[in-house]
């Protein structure tokens, strides 16, 4: 069996990709197009943000069962907002080590469901090496303590940043975790420096022979397009691309490394062009008392509010009567907010917004309400209509609300890829919020540490624009790339796991993945 190498190229637009490739600028990527199939609208998760989509590609589900709902989102038991690095401003406002303690420790460790395994988990307990560049989602089986030396080392010790995580055989986490020592210079998880250290990691990967399966993480391309806007990201492009020609290089050149390597390229997301701001918080701050980042008084709080990129949830605080009446006039203040595209929460059947609490799901007669642009439909999984992927879905008002066709049985927007099954998925998460939101084109949301990246390039709406990536397969065996009329990244771990001859997705073990920490 040969080897399979999954490469994560952190926000590629096929667009953008394509034009790499006429114009010289990807080699590397172009000689692998030429050797395999790239489809190029693999749909991504909802919210399309890495943390959602990273998690999709590792465990092959959606948010309602991998429970990783965006970059911030409130946590109804521990009450308090989860942020995984929106900025870095926003990392300062809500603490640098709680910041960094959800992102490394707990997004894994805690927040990740332990009810569903990683393809890392599923390929260890079948007798596969792995190995993992930088990726934030790396749960598996192996235990790794903290790979900082010196100063460093004392420095986190000194903040109880000690804890062990449990990943795959190799992992290499930036400096924090690293399996072995390698010659590979620190990067610091400093932007648009760690692709060179991916690239580092993985020859030394090759040549020592320690994997079956790498995934290698290339995410500089994401903070390029944010910056600079996606159409400025050919640079960025040809940079993942040199990235990739080392660990082509290091196996003795293309035609050795693909008589070796099965290889799999993907975005997680992808990006469009933000001119305006979206200062969610503040808007609603106006009418609401909105739960501030570390909050004095989060009893006298009415609403969170989750900004995540061209996203955003809305968590009801209060209970009963006033909950139900604050739910419709939020509702109604959203569908006239500036810069909302649309809106969507949980019922029951008779219309009432369903109340959500704890970690359980949504009964099972719940449903899904969409507005947008005036319109107004309803819809659960059923059988009165099917979609591309080859869902059943019960609809009922008005399919314009996604921009949708109904016709011939078929429930199928252009605007919107996939729309039914990511809104359900992201909605029946139970760390979801009461409302959530996909922005307008052009409109990011303000975060907490009050920026955005206007102007530039930004990501997480419902529509396609953010949400339509390439997918490139090369020497996988043909039985396992069965013909599908639309891809997505849950498909990627079956295609991963079924290269190795694992069987399908099942419920993870009772094995012990690790320390959850608090």
């Amino acid at each position: 069996m040969r080897k399979l190498a999954l490469v994560v190229v952190d926000s590629l637009r096929t667009d953008m990709l394509r034009r790499a490739c006429a114009e010289g600028e990807a080699p590397t990527l172009a000689r692998l197009i030429s050797r395999g199939r790239l489809i190029g609208d693999c749909v991504s998760t909802f919210p399309s943000v890495t943390p959602v989509a990273n998690s999709e590609i590792a465990t092959g589900v959606g948010p309602d069962r991998h429970w990783i709902g965006g970059m911030n989102w409130y946590h109804r038991l521990e009450r308090r907002y989860v942020e995984y690095g929106s900025s870095w401003e926003a990392t300062r406002v809500f603490g640098l080590f709680r910041t960094l303690y959800d992102t490394v420790y707990n997004m894994n460790m805690s927040h990740l469901s332990d009810e569903v395994e990683t393809v890392f988990e599923r390929l260890a307990d079948a007798g596969v090496r792995t190995a993992c560049t930088p990726f934030l989602i790396y749960r598996g089986r192996t235990r790794h303590g903290l790979g900082l030396d010196g100063l460093l080392r004392r420095a986190a010790i000194a903040v109880r940043f000690h804890h062990a995580v449990w990943g795959p055989d190799e992992l290499f986490y930036g400096e924090l975790y690293a399996s072995r020592k390698v010659p590979c210079k620190p990067t610091l998880a400093r932007p648009g420096t760690r692709d060179e250290y991916s690239a580092c990691v993985a020859r030394e990967l090759v040549e020592r022979d320690l994997y079956d399966f790498l995934l290698f993480s290339l995410p500089d391309n994401d903070y390029h397009s944010h910056r600079l806007g996606p159409e400025a990201s050919i640079d960025s492009i040809a940079h993942a691309d040199a990235a990739l020609g080392e660990l082509v290089d290091a196996a003795g050149g293309m035609e050795a490394f693909l008589a070796d390597h099965a290889v799999i390229v993907l975005a997680d997301h992808s990006h469009t062009e933000v001119t305006e701001p979206l200062p969610l918080a503040e808007a609603l701050g106006a009418r609401w008392r909105v739960l501030q980042p570390n909050d004095e008084h989060p009893q006298a709080a009415e609403i969170a509010v989750s900004p995540i990129a061209r996203a955003g949830g809305v968590y009801l605080l209060s209970e009963g009567p006033r909950r139900s009446r604050a739910h419709g006039e939020l509702s109604a203040a959203l569908d006239a907010m500036r810069g909302v595209d649309v809106t969507a929460w949980l019922c029951t059947p008779d219309g009432r917004p369903l109340e959500r609490s704890g970690m359980g799901p949504p009964p099972a007669d719940a449903e899904a309400v969409v507005r947008s642009q005036g319109a107004e439909l309803r819809f659960r999984p059923g059988s009165q209509l099917e979609d591309a992927r080859g869902n059943g879905w019960d609809l009922d008002g008005d399919a314009a609300a996604l921009a949708a066709s109904t016709a011939g049985g078929r429930f199928e927007s252009d605007v919107y890829p996939n729309a039914l099954e990511r809104l359900w998925s992201a909605l029946c998460s139970p760390h979801a919020p009461d409302l959530l939101i996909s922005a307008e084109r052009g409109y990011e949301l303000v975060d907490w540490g009050n920026t955005t990246h206007v102007p530039g390039g930004s990501h997480g709406a419902l529509e396609r624009g953010d949400s339509l990536g390439p997918l490139l397969l090369v020497g996988l065996d043909e039985a396992v790339v069965a013909e599908r009329e639309q891809w997505t990244l849950r498909d990627v771990s079956e295609l991963v796991l079924r290269h190795f001859g694992v069987g399908e997705g099942r419920e993870r073990s009772d094995a012990v993945v690790g320390e959850a920490v608090g």
